[in-house]
């Protein structure tokens, strides 16, 4: 049993052994506290994420850089003279200035519409008194789960001359003769971007539906009781509320819209003549196909990235408004 000491009234030192034990608990130094103890347990953590972004992000962006300075084919490359040479090609050519308008038609038609559609199904899905929520959700989010190549090749089929999207126009009154959907420019571009709604729509549908069930109800019950309507109760209550979630998916779908491969690559082969084709799709084919020139596609790669962080930071700064 522990003891203590005790002073008697003759001054003589005695032991209680009832008494709990003194601490004798070593004091640490200062290079092992506690608060450094857990910044060192925090760098343990982070280091090996840390280090796999380091390798496999931000060396190959040093390394995209330094072939973007360089011109020749496959092993043979060698410095450009001057060395902004490829970057400076790209105001010359003609075919990637078709591929960034393309691009950015894309960003500019689909984005909205898409965005929208996502927050009213969210909407019309949050409704309490809906039934089979569970089976309208899975069957929205369903395409973007669905294989690449299974759903071009249901698109291809449909938008053939011959194919069901031709047929079902014709046999409502609105078309005399088939289109070719996929051999003509503009109509081209618009399965793209048909293609693009059907397949993620469902997927920014799931991020906003996310965010109306974390709004409070109350919020919601105040505006009804001081008369507000539903448009306005959605328009001055919810959408402030859901102001993140749009920021988020706006910038997710503006980065993965200005990196479109995909359909380019799948639906229309970036056909008829380039008139489809994605900036992400031309530079695939100067890197691995058709004469590879590494160094131009590089150059090409840094282009869709400025354009990438410039737009995300700008939807950053829009979005951020903290009261």
């Amino acid at each position: 049993m522990a003891t203590q000491a005790i002073v008697t009234s003759d001054g003589a030192r005695r032991r209680r052994r009832d008494s709990p034990p003194p601490d004798f608990t070593p004091r640490t130094g200062p290079w092992l506290s506690t608060a450094r103890r857990r910044n060192l347990t925090g760098w343990g953590f982070l280091l090996p994420a840390a280090l796999l972004i380091t390798l496999f992000s931000f060396v190959p962006m040093i390394q995209a850089f330094v072939l973007a300075l360089q011109t020749g084919r496959g092993a043979r490359l060698g410095w450009a003279e001057p060395l902004w040479m490829n970057f400076e090609r790209l105001l010359h050519d003609e075919i990637f200035k078709l591929t960034m308008f393309n691009t950015v038609f894309y960003l500019v038609i689909q984005v909205p519409i898409m965005l929208i559609l996502a927050m009213v199904l969210a909407n019309l899905l949050n409704d309490p008194k809906l039934r089979f929520k569970a089976a309208w959700r899975t069957m929205i989010f369903l395409p973007c789960a669905v294989s690449l190549v299974s759903y071009s090749l249901v698109f291809r089929t449909m938008f053939a001359t011959d194919g069901l999207v031709n047929d079902a126009l014709m046999g409502i009154g609105l078309m005399q003769e088939p289109l070719n959907w996929l051999g003509e420019p503009w109509t081209a571009r618009f399965v793209i971007i048909i293609g693009l709604l059907w397949r993620w729509t469902g997927y920014n549908m799931i991020f906003f539906l996310a965010a109306l069930q974390n709004i409070d109800p109350s919020s919601l019950e105040a505006a009804r009781i001081d008369g507000a309507g539903s448009f306005k109760t959605f328009w001055y209550v919810t959408m402030p509320q859901l102001r993140p979630m749009i920021v988020l998916t706006g910038i997710l779908s503006i980065n993965g819209t200005l990196q479109l491969f995909d359909e380019s690559w799948a639906l229309t082969k970036g056909g008829p003549a380039y008139t489809s084709m994605s900036m992400s799709h031309y530079l695939y084919e100067l890197a691995f196909l058709k004469n590879p020139n590494v160094g131009y596609a590089s150059a090409i790669s840094y282009v869709i990235l400025i354009l990438v962080a410039v737009l995300a930071f700008i939807q950053m700064r829009a979005g951020d408004r903290r009261d």
